[in-house]
């Protein structure tokens, strides 16, 4: 049975409740209806072999045949008597077409257009068989069955509309989600109450819960990425304006030159501070793709080869230590951005021919980045909080937006890895270190487990 489709689930429910209702209905009808039928079968069975026993004492040889005038055709039984030699003495109807011989018990046979059950018993001078037709034992079944079924298919009803407020009162809890959330603003995005809600109910609610964070943390973000660069942008566009009204005003090409330099130069603080911008709402939206293995050692390769231009137009000489197969938890591209931020931060503040010590390690604890440089350094009071955006080190020479340990940071919480600022011991300037716990580290792509 195909039943119709249906997207309400209170319909879907009532209409399989419904059909299930029927089918047992019909179920126990048809159980009730076999019962009946193999009682009425032992109990006519029996009848028929007491009546053919009380006509065992047997009837005078050459008796008349009984007149009937048809109406012996509505008997419930046939009965018909001969002697051992075939010669008929008795039947109770005219038209009975029922084998004269017939065998001895039971037995069951077609004749007149229907079936019949038959007991013969023979008393050694006569043969007596009763029969019957079947359907008058079928019918008797299908009234004791009607019987059995009946208070049942009466009480069908009653059971539909309890069944109706056992649905309705199950689906209550999500029609009050239903309408939680529908009564919401559309800067609403608090936490639904979990409280009293079925077990099938409460796992939706909560992950619906989970989503209002990240899109609460998601808003928080882009409200933050709109005030930040809106603070800070209005600085460097009122340089490039002022820039340009130099340009304009200057005599000669000596001056032109100079304002042309100092427009490109402000053009292109403007556009590092506006990718530091983008890449931090990246960041702190929360929508990275999911974390995979990333291999630390190799990112730092890469980036060195990406930065080491920059390094050499300062003289600047780079050490690194890179144990191999190192296999951490995170997004590669935000792994790339939180190496690249280090080592270009450790290029911009070593002095001309300086030092730099790179070092991926793995012994004695859990891998960990880290970046040494000769220069200058940050003071302890400075340290935590040049992690925040835009906080710049009071008295600092070189330019930037504040932002690239910031993001750092970001990326490193979202690693659930732990960064801290030191004084280097090996070149006298600053030392960051990056440690991821081991709670978090991933098998190699190849299955191994994480050196450490």
């Amino acid at each position: 049975m195909k039943l119709p489709h249906t997207h309400s689930l209170r319909a879907r429910l009532l209409l399989f409740l419904l059909v299930a209702v029927v089918a047992t209905a019909l179920l126990q009808a048809a159980v009730a209806y076999r019962a009946a039928l193999a009682e009425a079968d032992a109990l006519f069975d029996i009848q028929m072999r007491q009546m053919a026993l009380s006509l065992s004492p047997g009837m005078p040889e050459g008796g008349q045949l009984v007149p009937s005038d048809g109406s012996g055709d509505q008997y419930d039984f046939l009965i018909q008597v001969w002697t051992s030699d075939g010669l008929s003495l008795f039947q109770s109807t005219t038209h009975a077409t029922l084998p004269q011989r017939a065998v001895l018990g039971y037995s069951t046979i077609q004749a007149r257009g229907t079936t019949y059950r038959l007991y013969s018993f023979d008393t050694g001078s006569q043969v007596i068989q009763v029969a019957q037709d079947e359907q008058v034992r079928q019918a008797m079944a299908a009234k004791l069955a009607l019987r059995t079924v009946l208070p049942t298919v009466a009480l069908v009803p009653l059971l539909m509309l309890l069944v109706w407020w056992v649905v309705s009162s199950s689906l209550a809890p999500v029609t009050r989600v239903r309408q939680q959330v529908a009564a919401r603003e559309a800067d609403e995005l608090g936490e639904l109450a979990e409280d009293q809600l079925p077990d099938e109910i409460r796992p939706l609610v909560h992950e619906l819960n989970l989503l209002f964070g990240r899109v609460t943390q998601a808003f928080e973000a882009q409200k933050n990425f709109v005030a930040d660069a809106a603070h800070e942008l209005r600085t460097p566009l009122a340089a490039l304006k002022l820039q340009v009204q130099m340009l304009r005003r200057a005599a000669d090409e000596r001056s032109r030159d100079i304002a042309i330099n100092r427009l490109n130069a402000g053009i292109d603080r403007a556009s590092r501070l506006i990718e530091q911008l983008l890449v931090l709402a990246r960041q702190q939206s929360g929508t990275q793709t999911q974390s995979t293995p990333a291999d630390l050692g190799a990112t730092l390769g890469l980036v060195l080869a990406e930065l080491a231009p920059a390094a050499q137009a300062r003289q600047i000489h780079i050490d690194s230590q890179i144990s191999p197969a190192t296999w951490v938890s995170g997004q590669v591209d935000a792994l790339q951005i939180l190496v690249r931020n280090l080592v270009d931060n450790a290029i911009k503040y070593t002095p001309t021919t300086g030092r730099i010590l790179v070092a991926v390690l793995t012994e004695d604890g859990p891998p960990r980045l880290e970046v040494h440089d000769s220069g200058p350094g940050i003071a302890p009071a400075d340290r935590s909080r040049v992690l925040d955006r835009f906080y710049r080190v009071a008295g600092s020479e070189v330019g930037g937006s504040g932002l690239g340990l910031a993001i750092v940071k970001t990326i490193a919480d979202a690693q659930q890895a732990q960064i801290t600022l030191d004084t280097s011991e090996l070149l006298g300037g600053l030392r960051v270190r990056v440690e991821w716990p081991t709670s978090v580290l991933p098998l190699a792509p190849n299955g191994s487990t994480q050196a450490s």
